[in-house]
This record gives C-alpha cells, structure tokens and sequence, in this order.
C-alpha cells in the first residue's frame, strides 16, 4: 500500500532554514502530484506547495521566495526547502500524494488520498 515518511522537522529560530523530505512506497510517485500541507494549532490545514509529474510547481503566497519544493524521482523522495523562516510557519507538516492525476496539482491535493504522519516545526523569535 501507499505510505509516505516525513522526517527533517525541528525547532529554529527565526530567519533559520529547514529541510524536509518524505519517501514515498508503494507506488510510483513520479507519475503523479506530490505536496505539502501544514497545520498550525486550533487552525485549519492548508496547502503550502506541489509539484507535478512534469516539475512545475506551484506555492502558497505566504511561502512563495522563502519555500522551493522538488522531488528525486530516482529515491521516490519529495523535499521542501524552508528558508527566512518566521514563527508564523510553526506548525505540523504533513507530505500528501495521490495516484489519481490532477488537472491542478494544487488544489486536487486537498482531497489527496495518501498522507504522512506529519513532521513538527517549530519557529521561535
């Protein structure tokens, strides 16, 4: 079946970098949209980036220019690069994946089928 693993979250100060990955199994995450997906406590989960299976990406406005997203198809592995990060991005991480394709990679990932365990961020000032 499906999984996805995050690792690579921590605790910062602000202005720090993190990187996240999640390894994905079970099926051939190439061929289709990856992204992340955040969730701060007492907020709802929203979006923060994806990429399709031709490389585009796409972000949320708060991430864009601090945020780069991008997979290694031969390790079956999604990143996240997090630089100038602010304590407004504190929050749990979570990978999402789905086998169906999307005609907008981003938004089709709110109802994504598969999703990690999530990864913890903290940021403080």
């Amino acid at each position: 079946q499906v999984q996805l693993v995050e690792s690579g979250g921590g605790s910062v100060q602000a202005g720090g970098s993190l990187r996240l990955s999640c390894v994905a199994s079970g099926y051939t995450p190439s061929r289709y949209c990856m992204g992340w997906w955040r969730q701060a406590p007492g907020k709802a989960r929203e979006g923060v980036a994806a990429i399709d299976s031709d490389g585009s990406t796409s972000y949320a406005d708060s991430v864009k220019g601090r945020f780069t997203v991008s997979r290694d198809n031969a390790k079956n592995t999604l990143y996240l690069q997090m630089n100038s990060l602010n304590p407004e991005d504190t929050a749990m991480y979570f990978c999402a994946a789905d086998t169906r394709p999307f005609t907008q990679c981003f938004g089709g990932l709110l109802g994504a089928h598969y999703w990690g365990q999530g990864t913890q961020v903290t940021v403080s000032s």
